[in-house]
């Protein structure tokens, strides 16, 4: 029976999935992200994590599709764009010499990392990777801050990164190319 459900939740997860890059249409993309969401959420019930299941669903779910809703809806970005424009110069060059660059250094980690076991982590990180034991007279807060930024450090600072260049992107995105004046009806009046 877990088979069977995994299988499932699995093709969901895959679909949604394909259907937020493939959706031309921000709303179905946004819809096909929500699919997804719920077939992993559906993972998690099955691998008996329910509170993670379940912030997967509020949280993911719930709040960040909506707000991904309400940008698309209050910015307008379902009408069609000249994807010919490039408001960056040479931002297709760039950004190719950054994936290579980002491609090139994990398969330095892989190449470096050796047989495995301490060497991949060092490779990358410069620090060792040995677990400390768990200290009851500590609290989760302080084991989870020790292990974030010892061990963890190099995928804390690539979050940040990352989410810093989805910012960027974000504000690109919804540039006013034209630099026209934005144009706010008072309320009321506004005609159809």
């Amino acid at each position: 029976m877990d088979a069977v459900v995994f299988v499932i939740s699995a093709a969901i997860v895959l679909g949604g999935g394909l259907g937020v890059v493939l959706q031309s249409n921000p709303v179905h993309a946004a819809l096909s992200l929500i699919a997804s969401f719920f077939g992993v959420a559906v993972l998690f019930v099955l691998q008996e994590a329910h509170f993670l299941a379940l912030v997967q669903v509020v949280v993911y779910g719930g709040a960040i599709v909506v707000l991904f809703l309400f940008v698309i809806m209050l910015l307008g970005v379902d009408r069609f764009e000249d994807l010919g424009f490039e408001p960056l110069a040479n931002q297709r060059v760039l950004a190719g010499a950054a994936g290579a660059g980002l491609f090139l250094l994990i398969l330095g980690g892989l190449f470096l990392s050796g047989p495995g076991g301490d060497a991949g982590n060092v490779a990358l990180t410069g620090q060792s990777a040995n677990v400390q034991p768990l200290d009851n007279n500590e609290s989760n807060i302080e084991q989870l801050a020790r292990d974030l930024f010892t061990r963890n450090i190099l995928a804390f600072e690539a979050t940040a990164l990352l989410l810093t260049i989805a910012t960027i992107g974000a504000v690109v995105l919804v540039r006013n190319a034209g630099a026209e004046d934005l144009v706010v009806d008072e309320p009321g009046t506004s005609e159809r």
